[in-house]
């Protein structure tokens, strides 16, 4: 009897080892993919007001209501789209159009175009003000943000800045920090007086793109082009670790309900998840995307992400990207786990 309790005690020992060894499930599972027509894509928004995801693309902006597939919609004829916002409080979106040096203002429910804005040479990511009622607009070979007004629907000033102008993140009324790709650091402007306000380096990270920001801490996370993210205190104005992410990074995504930030990268076919613990960045476990899937947004109310992605040919030197599968372009789904 004893010798078979010992062979009971032990193989339930050995069960709750394995148990207790076994690694944790992904933080996000792929849970639908949604068909949508051929184009070259950039950044990526999500429209609360709406329910809409937004994708700004090489000739339009793609409109796609996750609960209702079949009602993917393109509205507006850009030349090169980069960044994209709704609007909060009406019935707007704006979007960058690189290729001919404007910022478009789109009616949702219509599709019409509404104004057409001349900003600064190659604008690329935007961001809002708090009180929605500017647009701040990277130009990346121009070195400038580009100021809107969009109730006068003008260009209203420019900060002159440093080429090479990705994401930006506004810290406060007065601050609006930005990646420049170029120059592996963060560029400061005062949006009071309109003027470069410093730079925070970043050894360690090469080719900055996607930023996001937690207001309550000041803490940012820049994702860098070397499989590494820059976690960084805004406030103090100073680089705080780096911590390890996948290759190909051009978003990064701050969810203030699971305190952390997403990072999407398109080399790897990963998401990588950092958390903040007591204002320390840790790098959890990745979870399986597609290659390609660079950019992403994020739903906060179901905690769901969007990945915009597609199949590509290997390109032809001296060409650095291939030519995408026709019929291949896609939004793949993301549901967290836990």
């Amino acid at each position: 009897m004893s010798r078979l309790l010992s062979a009971a005690a032990l193989a339930a020992l050995l069960v709750t080892t394995q148990t207790l060894a076994a690694p944790p499930p992904p933080p996000y599972a792929k849970s639908a993919s949604i068909a949508a027509p051929d184009d070259r894509w950039d950044f990526a928004s999500w429209d609360a007001a709406h329910h809409l995801l937004l994708v700004a693309r090489g000739k339009d902006v793609l409109m796609i209501d996750p609960a209702q597939p079949g009602s993917v919609r393109s509205i507006g004829a850009i030349q090169g789209g980069h960044g994209v916002e709704a609007v909060p409080g009406g019935d707007t979106l704006v979007v960058s159009s690189g290729k001919d040096n404007t910022l478009r203002i789109l009616d949702i429910a219509s599709g019409a175009e509404l104004a057409s804005i001349t900003v600064a040479e190659d604008p690329d990511a935007l961001v809002l003000s708090a009180d929605h009622r500017l647009v701040y607009v990277m130009a990346a070979k121009g070195g400038a943000i580009s100021v809107v007004d969009l109730a006068r629907r003008k260009e209203v000033s420019r900060i002159a800045l440093k080429p090479g102008l990705e994401v930006a993140v506004v810290v406060s009324k007065s601050l609006i920090a930005v990646n420049n790709e170029d120059g592996s650091e963060i560029e400061l402007a005062n949006l009071k007086t309109g003027k470069a306000a410093g730079q925070i380096a970043l050894p360690g990270c090469e080719g900055p793109t996607g930023l996001a920001l937690d207001p309550a801490t000041g803490l940012a996370l820049s994702s860098c082009a070397n499989g590494k993210a820059a976690l960084v205190d805004l406030r103090a104005r100073r680089l705080v670790s780096l911590v390890s992410i996948g290759l190909g990074p051009d978003t990064v995504i701050w969810d203030s309900v699971r305190k952390q930030f997403l990072v999407p990268c398109g080399k790897s076919g990963s998401l990588s998840v950092v958390r903040l613990v007591h204002r320390n960045a840790i790098a959890a476990a990745d979870s399986e995307t597609e290659a390609s899937a660079r950019t992403a947004a994020m739903d906060p109310a179901s905690g769901q992400v969007f990945l915009p992605a597609a199949r590509f040919a290997a390109p032809v030197p001296p060409a650095k990207r291939g030519t995408m599968e026709p019929g291949s372009f896609h939004i793949v789904v993301l549901s967290p786990t836990n």
